[in-house]
């Protein structure tokens, strides 16, 4: 390793790059960088003979019962079966949206990935245009010392005609020796920046790497748990297609509004009441699973395009709605907070005061109002 000596200043020894690191200026992916596209949560079709698929759950069991309507204990064994087979489809639904949240989430992290790994290549460019830069400033240091030898103090003032001469040499060695300290300084910073970059960039690419990876999980996650959904909601509609016609009737005794809204609801907020306002000019719009609107609507779909329309952007399915938001007690509810139902959490409506809330229920059932289901309320959430 070379020493570049000038008018008696000896340099320190020159900062080398690890040939582990790129010299084109950049750090590649492994794979070309994946764009998913928007999460598309369209209206769930029948897929007529599917199979059910045989997984279990993570764990976690299906609740019983149906969603805003239980089947009277006088109904008969038929109309029982059937409000089950409809609940666990309602169940599926939710597990559905719960993927789409989840490859939402993932989608978030590749997007940032992507842009820490761009950010972190323009530095490592930078860094490499400057080391080049400082890199030949320091070269030519070195050429002028080696052809011009080394001159010591005392050489000068020997070889000097007079002292103005030696003190005119001396201001001319000093700024050349600063200018050298200068160069090499900067050198060294440029070599550290492109460590620096250089790993910034091997990190971002390897979380890009991650979170392609579990983005095609959940892409095939989604895929089995939608035939899943089609084929629980086609072997209900099979059931309820048995069903007498006393039977129906009593189905659907209980669909339709039937609750008088509040004389007055006004909420804390013009976001609120924005939200609680739109959902309000849904009704009668009938419930579809994995529908967000403007024709039919689930559950979560409902709380989705409500606050939409308020300008807040909330998590799709009714467990995430229920992770998010700020949480609100039971004693402290306003109009606008969305109520959550079962447990595991697998449906929402939004409050509207007076004890009562506007929801999707349930398929064959419309957007209405009710009376929150305090029997089975677990938690709320404020979103503003």
């Amino acid at each position: 390793m070379m020493q570049l000596a000038a008018a008696g200043v000896f340099v320190l020894p020159m900062v080398l790059v690890p040939e582990a690191l790129p010299e084109t200026g950049e750090v590649s992916s492994a794979a070309p960088v994946v764009d998913f596209g928007d999460v598309r949560r369209e209206h769930v079709g029948i897929s007529r003979g599917v199979p059910l698929p045989q997984r279990r759950d993570e764990g976690r069991a299906e609740p019983s019962g149906d969603v805003g309507h239980r089947a009277p204990r006088t109904a008969s064994a038929a109309l029982r079966r059937y409000n089950e087979l409809k609940r666990a489809a309602e169940w599926l639904n939710e597990r559905h949206l719960q993927a789409q949240d989840a490859l939402a989430a993932v989608k978030q992290k590749l997007h940032r990935a992507n842009g820490d790994l761009t950010h972190a290549n323009a530095s490592l460019s930078r860094a490499r245009a400057d080391e080049r830069k400082y890199g030949t400033v320091v070269d030519e240091f070195a050429v002028a010392t080696y052809a011009g030898g080394h001159l010591a103090p005392m050489t000068l003032v020997l070889s000097s005609g007079s002292k103005r001469e030696v003190l005119e040499r001396a201001e001319t060695i000093r700024v050349l020796a600063e200018e050298q300290h200068d160069a090499l300084s900067r050198l060294a910073a440029a070599v550290e920046q492109a460590k620096q970059a250089t790993q910034l960039a091997l990190d971002a690419r390897e979380r890009a790497r991650e979170a392609r990876d579990a983005a095609a999980r959940h892409q095939a996650d989604i895929a089995a748990r939608k035939l899943a959904l089609d084929a629980q909601v086609a072997k209900s509609r099979r059931v309820y297609a048995r069903l007498s016609a006393k039977e129906r009737a009593a189905q659907q005794a209980d669909y339709g509004e039937h609750v008088a809204p509040p004389d007055s609801i006004v909420a804390p907020s013009s976001a609120a009441q924005r939200a609680v306002d739109a959902a309000m000019s849904q009704r009668g719009k009938p419930y579809s699973y994995g529908s967000e609107g403007p024709y039919s609507y689930d559950c979560s779909g409902l709380m989705l395009w409500a606050y939409a329309q308020a300008g807040i952007a909330i998590p799709r399915s009714s467990s995430m709605q229920a992770s998010s938001g700020t949480p609100v007690s039971r004693s402290q509810l306003q109009p606008g907070d969305l109520v959550f139902f079962y447990q595991p959490v697998s449906h929402v409506g939004i409050y509207i005061g007076d004890g009562k809330m506007v929801h999707s229920p349930t398929e064959g059932d419309v957007v209405k109002i009710s009376e929150v289901m305090w029997d089975d309320y677990t938690a709320a959430r404020r979103y503003s």
